[in-house]
């Protein structure tokens, strides 16, 4: 209690006794050491109860604040399903009112989903406020005379004036195996129609990121099943690697093929939509779904139509839902889509409660904003159970400017960065990754060693090609060993193509990877290489099984096998042009 406070106020539809107010006295002197004056102020709306107001501090014994004690104990119950009816009636026969202080303070002001309140001295940064009218916010300015929330619901039903409780909670996000195929909001409640879903525990959204004796090395690969970023770009369990590129490039499409990719390989996917239209969220469920991909995916949906303040928090609650999974020893994948209009939706809430503008108009601590989210993806030490969380954050550039406030922020806080070029997705190179500004931190690391061995020098080739490809677009006078590399690079980039939704397993990477790499392909025309490239792997797969099976499962790529891979390949091609030649015959 502050010492500025001399007297306390009592509010009830009825004036107290003389014995009443003797035992009001003597229960403020007991409570708060020294005897305080009581003024009593009638409110007709008190007929069962009172409230005594003392400083910040109310004693609510109104019908209103027993039935919320009430309602708050029967919160804290986690019974069984079955359990749930004897528990709820033990817990109201055995209930009984208690006489605790609630730290009280009001509405100054509200409006575009921020509130002023005054009288919580002792709220914390990032605490949850109960207002009258039932809606929650977060503290999120510390002022001396106020201070500034962001609200996650109606603020037209809260007015100035209004009474604010402090909660001591932090904002936080049901978690559990039943959020498995569900699709929730920033806070956790489902929205996809199909009731309520069980909780097994409840975890702050903002928590420490694992320190460094808790983590260890990123070293097992993260398959996103497309052959341009698993042979040059590797991905490992427990690493952030950036899509970033200009709108309508594919990034979306990358973090779909990933998560497609990920069918029974027991890995948990989350994919957190932020700012993004409610059909195309729709839209990727109902792929997830057709694809089988909706069992062991988790969707968080901070729509555009959603608050600044839901598509703030939506990112930190599903890297909460990431992390249960994690610490139970599992792998996960998280995909944030993405964090640009996540940045300008912390920007929004910043200006609003009259922080400083910086760069952009961006607060000062936005470069915190976002590490301190993704460094909560790591690959956790054994003795913490193995677990992993990878995370796939997105940005999105304007006309290919990398440079930018918020892509070079994001660009040092993660391991790499695959980047998507507009003109090679026009021209129908997709996915349309960028050679030379894409890059992989982990690297090799996180890439098995028949993957790697196949890849051979396939980066250094599309870079001498691509560099070539500049010099001789303008030349009509070639040499033929010119001719040959820049035949042999555009095969390269054919091969690169991969149509949506259609990921590649590690044996057909690698047969693929082997065959393109010793030149088998570079006779086989630009215009038929997708088919040649689907029945060449359907030949493979029929007339040697045992070999794709002991790729997959081994990792590994012998001399044996590299040899048996170009005999299938060159035997293929023998009759695939045989066919072509009969059938041109004709």
């Amino acid at each position: 209690m502050r010492e500025t406070v001399q007297e306390a106020v009592l509010r009830s539809a009825a004036e107290p006794t003389a014995e009443q107010r003797a035992r009001f006295g003597e229960f403020l002197k007991k409570k708060y050491g020294r005897a305080l004056a009581l003024r009593w102020e009638e409110d007709p709306a008190l007929e069962n109860g009172f409230r005594l107001e003392v400083g910040a501090d109310l004693y609510d014994w109104s019908l209103e604040g027993r039935l919320r004690q009430l309602r708050e104990r029967l919160e804290q119950l986690k019974p069984e399903r079955a359990s749930v009816i004897p528990l709820m009636r033990e817990a109201v026969r055995n209930w009984q009112p208690e006489v605790t202080p609630e730290e009280v303070g009001s509405v100054l002001t509200v409006g575009d989903e921020i509130a002023a309140v005054s009288g919580l001295d002792r709220a914390a940064y990032g605490e949850i406020l109960q207002f009258s009218s039932g809606v929650k916010g977060m503290v999120q300015d510390l002022r001396p005379d106020r201070i500034g929330c962001i609200l996650f619901g109606n603020s037209e039903a809260i007015e100035s004036g209004s009474i604010v409780r402090r909660t001591g909670k932090t904002a936080g996000v049901p978690v559990g195996e039943g959020f498995l195929g569900r699709v929730v909001d920033a806070l956790g409640a489902p929205i996809d129609g199909r009731g309520d879903i069980p909780a097994e525990d409840y975890l702050p959204v903002e928590s420490p990121a694992p320190g460094i004796i808790d983590r260890q090395p990123v070293n097992r690969p993260m398959e996103t099943g497309l052959l341009a970023i698993d042979s040059m770009f590797p991905i490992g369990r427990g690493q952030r690697e950036l899509i970033i590129g200009d709108r309508q490039t594919g990034k979306t499409a990358i973090a779909l093929d990933t998560i497609l990719n990920q069918k029974g390989k027991d890995v948990v996917c989350i994919y957190v939509a932020i700012g993004q239209k409610s059909g195309s969220v729709a839209q990727l469920v109902e792929n997830l779904k057709r694809r089988g991909a909706m069992d062991y995916t988790i969707v968080v949906n901070a729509p555009a139509s959603a608050s600044a303040s839901l598509q703030y928090i939506a990112p930190y609650a599903g890297t909460a839902i990431g992390e249960y999974f994690m610490r139970k020893g599992r792998d996960v994948l998280i995909v944030y889509d993405d964090l640009s209009k996540h940045a300008v939706a912390y920007r929004t809430l910043s200006l609003l409660l009259g922080r400083s503008p910086g760069r952009e108009a961006y607060p000062g601590d936005v470069f915190y904003l976002h590490s301190r989210l993704l460094e909560r993806s790591a690959h956790l030490s054994d003795e913490l159970g193995g677990g992993s969380m990878t995370a796939l954050p997105i940005v999105e550039t304007q006309a290919g400017d990398v440079s930018a406030y918020i892509p070079t922020n994001i660009i040092s806080i993660t391991d790499g960065q695959i980047f998507l070029e507009s003109s090679l997705f026009f021209s129908g190179q997709r996915p349309a990754v960028n050679v030379g500004l894409s890059v992989s931190r982990v690297g090799g690391d996180a890439q098995t060693k028949a993957v790697k061995k196949a890849a051979g020098a396939l980066r250094l080739d599309l870079a001498q090609y691509r560099e070539m490809e500049v010099f001789t677009q303008f030349s009509s006078d070639l040499d033929e060993t010119t001719k040959r590399q820049l035949v042999y690079g555009q095969g390269l980039m054919r091969l690169l193509r991969q149509p949506q939704y259609h990921p590649y397993r590690q044996h057909q990477q690698v047969i693929l990877l082997t065959a393109a790499l010793d030149h088998v392909m570079q006779t086989v025309p630009l215009a038929e290489m997708d088919g040649f490239r689907e029945r060449l792997l359907t030949d493979a797969e029929s007339r040697d099984p045992a070999l794709c099976r002991r790729i997959d499962e081994s990792g590994q790529l012998s001399g044996e096998d590299r040899e048996t891979i170009l005999k299938l390949a060159r035997d293929f091609l023998t009759r695939y042009q045989a066919e072509t030649a009969e059938k041109s015959g004709e």
